[in-house]
């Protein structure tokens, strides 16, 4: 039996991992698109994808809850045998959450939180997903630019995305022999809900697009398309590398006048 290209984008229904989605779909794979609580979103990516010719369905699990791993691979495993699948060729780990904060403020709750839904969940996912995972297939984790450009004001958010960074090369060594490959994408800032704080206000959207090296902050499918790539057959030959995709944001010293 011939089986399509399948993927799982974790915080698929929105943001960066909504793009993802789109992309995937478009490349030709059947997606399972998580999302934690907006049903909403999620089925709105779904029917975006099925409009364009492409498959999908939707997981819900909220990452953080005791029992969210075992919600979402009984929604993923039941959501692939529907549509006569059995395996996972590509995953993408983009689901995480922000925190705001310098080290004198940040809470051991917050903390904590970070690190479970940005690190811990990641972690397990790929766990849980290997058994599926096709020899060939794709690890993409999704960490930030914020782990090279040091802001004191993201202090925990950081330090979880740093975290996140030391999978890929354990990673791609384990799993280089069945052809699976294990990169990080670090978006710098993008224009999604979670960033519209910033992106909405013009005079931090042009301190922001002065700071970056293409002159405008990022749109959820630059960093998308570089997604989709690295889960390409044309990715085949990169792994345990982490990719910026912050249109060159802080590269160096800020010029002057």
């Amino acid at each position: 039996m011939r089986h399509s290209r399948t993927a799982l984008v974790t915080g698929g229904s929105r943001g960066i991992g909504r793009a993802v989605a789109l992309r995937l779909a478009a490349d030709g794979a059947l997606v399972a698109v998580h999302y934690g609580g907006n049903e909403e979103a999620a089925a709105e990516t779904v029917e975006s994808i099925a409009k364009a010719g492409g498959r999908a369905f939707a997981v819900r699990a909220r990452f953080g809850e005791e029992g969210a791993l075992d919600q979402l691979f009984e929604g993923l495993t039941a959501g692939l045998a529907a549509h006569g699948e059995d395996g996972l060729d590509v995953l993408v780990n983009n689901a995480g959450i922000h925190l705001t904060g310098s080290i004198e403020q940040i809470t051991e709750e917050e903390f904590d939180r970070a690190m479970a839904v940005n690190v811990r969940t990641p972690v397990f996912v790929i766990q849980r997903a290997l058994p599926l995972l096709r020899d060939g297939g794709r690890i993409v984790n999704v960490a930030s630019a914020a782990t090279r450009v040091g802001s004191p004001v993201q202090i925990g958010y950081t330090v979880s995305k740093t975290a996140l960074l030391g999978l890929a090369a354990p990673l791609a060594n384990g799993l280089g022999r069945r052809g699976i490959t294990v990169n990080t994408v670090n978006p710098g800032v993008i224009r999604t809900d979670m960033t519209s704080d910033w992106t909405g206000d013009p005079q931090a959207l042009a301190g922001l697009a002065s700071i970056t090296a293409l002159g405008r902050i990022g749109l959820p499918e630059d960093v998308a398309d570089v997604v989709g790539f690295l889960a390409s057959p044309q990715g085949r030959w990169i792994t345990g590398q982490t990719v910026d995709a912050s249109g060159g944001t802080y590269l160096g010293p800020i010029p002057q006048g």
